[in-house]
């Protein structure tokens, strides 16, 4: 796996990750979502686009969905391996669990490489429901949303629609 050297890790994406997981009603419906196989990393991509005025064509520089798959999916395997109440096994989870965070800061600064080197600038063609509507669902893996992912979608969706707007970069 290439890997660009240097990559921006505390970039404004991983500093919008950090304040929209903050919100149980964020975490809950990304992480069901994720359960039925979408990438949080193209969640928070579209978001964040979405509260920027930018449209996320859900395109990826092939190293983020590479990294996704070798090593963020690998770390949350072994970490979900593991009993979670064996007494044995809880350092481990705890200590695999933080691997896991620091690939996915990991993720997301290959993302942003892919927003700062690929995405066009604000292109604000609709009001801003619709933008953030549209981000989702690009964010949607190949499968597509269904009707049984709209609650979750509609969650991030009201969550965004509350979330300061605007950032000066890229």
């Amino acid at each position: 796996m290439d890997l660009p050297d240097p990559l921006e890790v505390d970039n404004p994406l991983w500093q919008f990750a950090r304040t929209f997981w903050r919100s149980d009603d964020v975490q809950t419906a990304c992480l069901s979502l994720q359960e039925q196989g979408w990438s949080v990393t193209r969640i928070l991509c579209a978001g964040w686009m979405a509260l920027n005025g930018r449209a996320y064509s859900g395109i990826e520089g092939a190293t983020v969905p590479e990294w996704r798959d070798r090593v963020t999916g690998a770390l949350r395997g072994a970490r979900k391996a593991l009993p979670k109440t064996h007494s044995g096994c809880c350092a481990l989870r705890a200590d695999i669990a933080s691997l896991e965070l620091a690939a996915e800061q990991l993720e997301l600064a290959l993302a942003w490489q892919t927003i700062v080197n690929r995405s066009p600038e604000h292109e604000i063609m609709q009001g801003f429901d619709e933008l953030i509507d549209q981000n989702l669902k690009a964010a949607a893996p190949e499968h597509g949303y269904t009707q049984g992912n709209m609650p979750q979608l509609n969650t991030l969706a009201s969550a965004l629609a509350l979330f300061p707007r605007g950032d000066s970069r890229p």
